[in-house]
Formats: C-alpha cells, sequence, structure tokens
C-alpha cells in the first residue's frame, strides 16, 4: 500500500516535513477554502501541488495523491433542481483534478452532519486522548438541547431518563462544550453549525428517507462515474460515520448491503469505496475481513483505524489501530493479497492508506490540533500499520513460493 497522511492546508499544525518524517510518500488534501459546490480551478489545484512538492528537490518527495474531500453539495443530496448545475460544477473540479494529475477522489454522502462524535478529548487508561461517541449523551443534545421534535421515538425510555439525569448534574460549560461537539462542521473547516438554525436544516431532509436519499446518491453517480472513468479517475465513497441514523436523518452507506447496491447502480471500475475500517467496524454485524476480500476490487483507498466499542455496543471510541473490533490482522492481509491479485493481472495499482485518525499523545497534547489528527498519534498508528503489513507481505510472498 501507498502510504499517506491527511494534510489540511497551510495552517495544520501538522507540517508536511512532518508527514515526510513519519514515511508517507503521499498526503491527502483538499481545498477546503473554496465554498462547497464551487468549481476548484486548475490554479487553485496547481497552487496545493506546488505547496506539497516544494521540498522534494532536497528531501524524500512527497505528492498528492488523494483528493479528501470533494464535497457534494446538500442540493445534491436533497435532489433540488439546482443539484443539476451543482453536479456539472463537481464534473468540471474532477476535469481539472484529472488535467493536474490527481486521479482518487473520497466524498461522502452524509446528509447535514459530515460526521459524529461526543467528546474530542476522552481520556484513556494510558493518558492518550482520543474521540468518542456516547448515545446517552447523544440523547442530551437531541432530546434536551435541539428538542428536536419526535427525537423521543429514536430513544427508549431508559436512556431518556438517563439523559435527563445526567443534563441536570451538567455545568453550563459542559452543555456548550457537547453542543460545539456535535456541532462541528466538516474536519479541516473552520466552521460550525450554529443552534438557532440547526433544526431547519435537519426539517429539510423530513420527507426524504432512506429510499429518497439512495435515490439521489444514485442519481449523482450515474452523472459523476461515467465521467470518472473517461478520465481514468478513481471514485470512492466514505461510509457513514457512524453508521447508523442519526437525529431523523436517514444513512444509505453503513452495511456491506448499502455498498454492495451502491457499485451495482453503477457498474465501472470508477465507482469505489473507501474502505474505512473505523466507521464500518462500529456495527458488530459489518464483517471486516470478509468485506475487505469481497469489495476488494473496488477498493481504492483505505483508512485504517478501530474504534472499540464499549459496554453499551452503542456507544464507542477510537482505539488503538491493532487492538480495537477490528481484526486488523485479517484486514490488511485481504488488501495486501487484492494487491497481488491486481499485479498479476496487470494491473499494478497500490492502494493508497491513511492511519485514520491518531491518539492525542506526547507532546501534542499540549498542542492544538485538528479532532484526530495529531502528528504523534498517527505516526504511532502508522509504524504499526507499516510493520504488520510488511510481516504479511512477507509471509503472503513466502506462501507463493512454496
Amino acid at each position: 500500500m501507498i502510504h499517506t497522511m491527511r494534510w489540511f492546508g497551510p495552517h495544520d499544525p501538522v507540517s508536511l516535513m512532518d508527514i515526510r518524517q513519519a514515511g508517507c510518500t503521499g498526503v491527502v488534501s483538499a481545498l477546503h477554502q473554496i465554498p462547497v459546490g464551487d468549481i476548484w480551478s486548475v490554479a487553485a489545484i496547481r497552487e496545493r501541488i506546488a505547496c506539497i512538492e516544494a521540498g522534494n528537490d532536497r528531501y524524500t518527495p512527497l505528492h498528492w495523491l488523494v483528493v479528501e474531500s470533494l464535497p457534494v453539495h446538500e442540493a445534491i443530496k436533497k435532489g433540488l433542481p439546482a443539484r443539476d448545475s451543482y453536479i456539472q460544477n463537481y464534473k468540471q473540479s474532477l476535469r481539472n483534478l484529472a488535467a493536474c494529475g490527481i486521479k482518487t477522489v473520497c466524498y461522502n454522502f452524509m446528509p447535514v452532519l459530515d460526521w459524529s462524535r461526543t467528546a474530542l478529548d476522552y481520556t484513556l487508561p494510558e493518558g492518550h486522548k482520543t474521540l468518542r461517541f456516547v448515545w446517552e449523551d447523544f440523547a442530551i443534545f437531541d432530546l434536551y438541547i435541539l428538542r428536536r421534535p419526535d427525537a423521543a421515538g429514536d430513544y427508549d425510555t431508559a436512556t431518556q431518563q438517563a439523559a435527563l439525569l445526567k443534563l441536570n448534574s451538567m455545568t453550563r460549560e459542559e452543555t456548550e462544550t457537547l453542543t460545539n461537539t456535535i456541532l462541528l462542521g466538516l474536519p479541516g473547516s473552520e466552521e460550525a453549525f450554529e443552534l438557532a438554525g440547526f433544526q431547519a436544516l435537519l426539517d429539510e431532509y423530513r420527507h426524504i428517507g432512506e429510499a429518497g436519499l439512495r435515490e439521489n446518491l444514485y442519481y449523482f453517480i450515474h452523472e459523476i462515474v461515467p465521467l470518472a472513468q473517461e478520465l481514468g479517475m478513481n471514485l470512492c465513497i466514505h461510509p457513514d460515520d457512524p453508521p447508523r441514523p442519526l437525529l431523523g436523518l436517514p444513512r444509505v452507506v453503513s452495511t456491506e448491503s448499502d455498498l454492495m447496491q451502491l457499485l451495482k447502480a453503477c457498474d465501472l471500475p470508477a465507482n469505489g469505496i473507501t474502505f474505512c475500517t473505523g466507521s464500518l467496524g462500529v456495527r458488530p454485524d459489518n464483517d471486516l475481513p470478509g468485506m475487505a476480500v469481497r469489495l476488494g476490487s473496488r477498493i481504492h483507498f483505505a483508512h485504517l483505524r478501530a474504534t472499540k466499542r464499549e459496554a453499551d455496543p452503542r456507544n464507542f471510541h477510537e482505539a488503538p489501530h491493532l487492538h480495537g473490533d477490528a481484526d486488523m490482522y485479517r484486514v490488511v492481509k485481504a488488501l495486501v493479497q487484492e494487491e497481488q491479485k491486481r499485479q498479476l493481472s496487470g494491473v499494478a495499482t497500490s492502494i493508497p492508506m491513511r492511519p485514520d485518525h491518531g491518539f492525542q499523545m506526547l507532546d501534542d497534547l499540549h498542542k492544538k490540533t485538528y479532532p484526530g489528527y495529531s502528528a504523534i498519534g498517527r505516526l504511532k498508528g502508522l509504524a504499526e500499520l507499516r510493520g504488520l503489513e510488511l510481516a504479511i507481505t512477507r509471509e503472503c510472498s513466502s506462501a507463493q513460493m512454496i
């Protein structure tokens, strides 16, 4: 696999030299400064490429290998009349990226919220800080802070009562922190949702539902995948995070069945997935190693991280990369074997991989970084994954020689 790390641009406290020293040759980035729905110009893309490659004449070269993400406008997700103009903008951005040599684009189709956590600084026994999702805390926000209509139907009586009891013991600062965490915007963005207008955004999905969102997703991919195929690009959808409905919003990229339906809806090689073991691993019914085998030919990008379900399986936290609920040995083995299959068939396409969501630890505990994207925690995860991959690669090579 090609080892990469996400870089949020010139304002990222993790530098390109940090990424280079971690052993990466690829950078995963995006033009977060461009409003969602606007065209990414060739000039803006080339400016980012020049920034990433600035030290390549003196140091180990870095290249912008993966776009994460080229965001999908809400008008497309909601199937509004304006969606066709935004899809045309999306197509032009793809053309411009391809013209600049960037051929892998990750995107997601999650309504309103890109991802959801209830804590960004959960402390583990070792002293690391990590991301966490607690169902009861999410209920506090949904039921008693946002006060979403019909929210009670999504929570059992015990959860409602426990949430109210906990809310009554929380300080104003604690409730504000919970609210701000849930309303956090896209990673890499300095913007967040405002509570006052948030319900109105949710209301716009009231009559869309799961079937409608799925239909809108398939409309979108039918429009963009043939172009991507023509341009020699790989599109890879990121799974829902977490992979379950929240706030009355539908989710349609949460299970193997969802992914299979998506791939069949436009059966071209360019229509692929980002295999995120952390997001998919939250659900115990997702067989990650089996999915890596069955979906292997359409895995264009891998996020290797592990989440750990807690005593209440609706709660989870980011775990050490090799010691969460994901069987990372079997997942990495499936990806290595998929790469070997590609090479034997004459398609020498390595899978870009990044060690998603690292702990805040050591010196990074005293720095401000994007949640989940501190340097040292990701360096630790990448080192573990690199060692695992090396051992598996040699194991598979030895087996072929016998």
